[in-house]
């Protein structure tokens, strides 16, 4: 019999929220509700923005394909990448130097993807060895409150007109506050190896990862393309078209909000359904979010699409890395440093697409569309193949036949 971690599941599910509140609320998409103010004030473009959202993505693939090839242990991966969100956080605030942006956007996007393997190969399965794997849903909800927080913080730093360096250096504060709570909490560096050796101790230890890991990796491409187009710009485009900062200011608050309750909302409408069929299904429901603001661009449209693709990002996510644990014979967390390296190859070709097509006039539109067809098609991949992944488990095929 297999005993119980230390900590208990209420624990676990509390330092997994705040660590992710930090790490992808802060370290990735703190960028955004920040950027009408550097606009505003720094005088960054549209493109300028781009290329730092960019950079961002690229230190998030990078701090993926390191935990592929290094597997860190979870713990002390969570610990330093927690660290280094808010260091490079802070960074932000201290320099006017735009290559000095782009390096600190970069590094703290390799810290955020320590933390997002880290925490997901650590409470992942010690909810499961505890029998509260239904509360995944409330780590991932920390992804969606710390985006939240980020907006209302932005919102406030637009409407008390703040400097933008001075709301970056606030929220380092706020990052480095959280690592410095969160470091001696997570517990003895060998609890998260633990937890998923046991759950695949009946399984041989392969490194390699079956075929149809692959497959959804290049789904889950298309996901992160298809979903950062509307999450990077959707507040400076709301700031175009919208003049009080108290109304374009709520769209990324209400595009986390909806992150964090779709979380739980998922935890029980997703019952009896395989990872993949909650990911396609909130998948098309992010295809109509990303069209909203290319049809017309107003209060209600904006608002709309926060909802639908904040609603359904994190039930995606979240499935993918369900299903990438799923298939087994592969360490934790190299299953998800895979999905997580493929999310971010999707997510520098979204705004490097806007980047590129800045001289257009209908750059977010044509990225926009280019985007939906991404999600339609990964969804029809997925769709495809289910029937035989699902044939093939019930014959009791191994994983790597698929």
């Amino acid at each position: 019999m297999t005993e119980k971690p230390k900590q208990s599941a209420a624990a676990v599910a509390a330092i997994g929220f705040l660590a992710l509140a930090s790490a992808m609320g802060i370290g990735r998409f703190s960028l955004t509700p920040i950027l009408p103010l550097m606009q505003r004030d720094a005088g960054l473009t549209l493109a300028q923005g781009g290329w730092l959202a960019s950079g961002n993505y690229l230190g998030y693939l990078a701090g993926a394909l390191v935990c592929i090839v290094l597997a860190p242990p979870p713990a002390p991966a969570i610990r330093w990448g927690l660290a280094g969100v808010g260091l490079f956080t802070l960074a932000m605030g201290l320099t006017d130097s735009e290559p000095l942006w782009l390096a600190s956007r970069f590094l703290a996007g390799a810290a955020s993807a320590f933390v997002l393997v880290g925490v997901s190969a650590w409470a992942m399965p010690l909810l499961v060895r505890h029998g509260r794997e239904e509360w995944s849903g409330r780590v991932f909800a920390g992804v969606g409150a710390g985006i939240a927080f980020a907006g209302l913080f932005g919102l406030a730093a637009g409407i008390e007109a703040w400097r933008s360096r001075a709301t970056w250096i606030a929220l380092g504060v706020v990052a480095v506050a959280l690592a410095v709570l969160l470091w001696h909490r997570l517990g003895d560096n060998r609890l998260g190896d633990e937890a998923p050796h046991t759950a695949s101790a009946a399984q041989p230890r392969h490194r390699a990862l079956p075929r149809r890991a692959f497959v959804a990796a290049a789904c889950y491409i298309a996901f992160g393309y298809g979903y950062i187009i509307p999450a990077t710009f959707l507040p400076a485009l709301a700031r175009g078209y919208i003049d009080d900062p108290t109304i374009f200011g709520l769209i990324w608050p209400v595009f986390g909000t909806a992150g964090a309750v779709s979380t739980f909302a998922a935890a029980r409408l997703g019952r009896g359904l395989a990872p993949w069929q909650l990911w396609t299904r909130a998948q098309w429901v992010l295809a109509v979010g990303v069209l909203l603001p290319t049809l017309t661009i107003n209060v209600v449209t904006l608002l709309l699409s926060a909802l639908c693709v904040g609603g359904t990002f994190m039930i995606i996510t979240m499935a993918g890395i369900k299903e990438a644990l799923r298939l087994g014979g592969a360490p934790a967390s190299l299953a998800v440093g895979v999905m997580t390296a493929a999310f971010a190859i999707g997510q520098i070709a979204g705004p490097l697409t806007v980047s590129l097509l800045a001289g257009s006039s209908n750059a977010f539109a044509l990225a926009s569309f280019v985007a939906a067809f991404g999600l339609v098609a990964g969804n029809c991949v997925l769709l495809a193949c289910s029937a035989r992944w699902e044939k093939l488990a019930q014959i009791g095929s191994r994983p790597n036949e698929a």
